[in-house]
């Protein structure tokens, strides 16, 4: 299934360990040496992923599928970049706080990179980088942060079960029912829960 993450000789998705230097946060903090993560091993904490089309995404039959079978009915397209987004700084630095959702967060990246970090079994941050033609899926109730990469761009699509709720709560909220079932179905059972197959 990796291999479906092939653009050419460029993969859409990849995923590594981070390093614990304090530098910009939009580098790619690789440890020495390189410690590259599986798609399965994110599909063990219940993170999803696909290789999509982002020039034909109006046209899409895999992209309906997939919003038809998980029940995405709500969808925007967002530009994270220092020219479209107001408060650009502060916003970007908020997005990098630590926390998690109720709900699932849904990106598919139609122009540009970025990363999305989340935190392994052992709490340790695996970083994820996303370029155009992926898309990923973040369970509700993991501990996670995005930030752009020196780029500096992504166009985004957004995709939600009903209407959004974008409501972020920071670390430490273990106590939501969303991190209770999280920690349940993925972190307390050995076997890493019944993550969900991607297509």
């Amino acid at each position: 299934m990796e291999a479906a993450f092939q653009d050419g000789k460029e993969e859409v998705l990849q995923a590594w360990y981070m390093d614990d230097s304090e530098e910009d946060q939009r580098l790619p903090h690789h440890r020495e040496p390189k410690e590259f993560i599986s798609l399965g091993k994110l599909k063990e904490l219940g993170i999803v992923s696909w290789r999509l089309n982002p020039d034909d995404y109006e046209n899409d039959g895999n992209l309906k599928k997939i919003r038809e079978a998980r029940g995405y009915s709500y969808m925007d397209i967002c530009d994270v970049c220092p020219e479209k987004l107001p408060n650009y700084e502060a916003k970007l630095k908020s997005f990098f706080e630590e926390h998690l959702h109720t709900d699932e967060e849904i990106r598919y990246c139609l122009e540009g990179s970025g990363y999305f970090d989340a935190r392994d079994k052992s709490d340790r941050w695996i970083r994820i980088a996303v370029k155009k033609g992926g898309m990923i899926v973040l369970p509700a109730g993991i501990y996670h942060r995005f930030t752009l990469d020196t780029n500096n761009y992504i166009k985004a699509m957004r995709l939600f079960v009903g209407e959004p709720v974008w409501t972020p709560f920071n670390r430490p909220h273990d106590d939501l029912p969303a991190r209770k079932a999280y920690l349940e179905t993925f972190v307390q059972n050995e076997l890493g829960g019944p993550a969900v197959e991607a297509q």
